[in-house]
This record gives C-alpha cells, structure tokens and sequence, in this order.
C-alpha cells in the first residue's frame, strides 16, 4: 500500500520510481484515474533502449512495494499529459520545466 502523504505528490508530470516486486520502474506519471477510489490507477511512461514504455499501477495495490517520487512537477495545466507519447525527450523536459 501507498502511504496518504505520497499519494498527494503522485500527480502529473512528476517522476516517479516504483517498486514492484523487487524491481523499479522509474518515468514520467502521465495520468491519475478515479481519485481514492477502489479501481484508483496511475500510468508511468519510460524509454528503453529507444522504446516507449507505459505501465498502469493501481494504487490500493498490496503488490506496491513502495513509491518514491524524484520530483514534482512545477507547472501542468493538464490533468493527463498524453501529448508526451508523440514528442522527444528534450522537448519534454523544455514543456513540462524539469531537469531529468
């Protein structure tokens, strides 16, 4: 389970790294659905070895191990950030103002 004060920061345009298991999953939280609800879920999005990568995690998960979230995001005014499917890298970090 998630704990309440880090489900707070999980929004948007943060960076998130996500422990499933024993394995991380770190990138760039692209939506959060349906609030605190029971069917609650956030989508991450990643690039490896030049592929684009999008896992939807539930948030009352007991699978969760933890999450951590690297960064914030200091300025959306999108709720879900799905135009980042079709752009590059730098011109992500440029839009959305982060350093990573």
């Amino acid at each position: 389970m998630i704990e309440k004060d880090t489900l707070k920061k999980i929004k948007p345009g943060a960076r998130v790294r996500v422990y499933e298991g024993t394995t991380p999953f770190e990138g760039l939280v692209l939506a959060r659905k349906h609030g605190n609800e029971a069917g609650a879920t956030f989508t991450v999005r990643t690039t490896v070895a030049g592929v684009g990568l999008e896992k939807v995690f539930p948030i009352n998960s007991p699978a969760l191990g933890k999450v951590q979230v690297l960064s914030s995001p200091k300025k959306i005014h999108r709720s879900k950030l799905y135009f980042v499917r079709k752009i590059s890298g730098a011109r992500i970090r440029q839009k959305l103002g982060t350093s990573a």
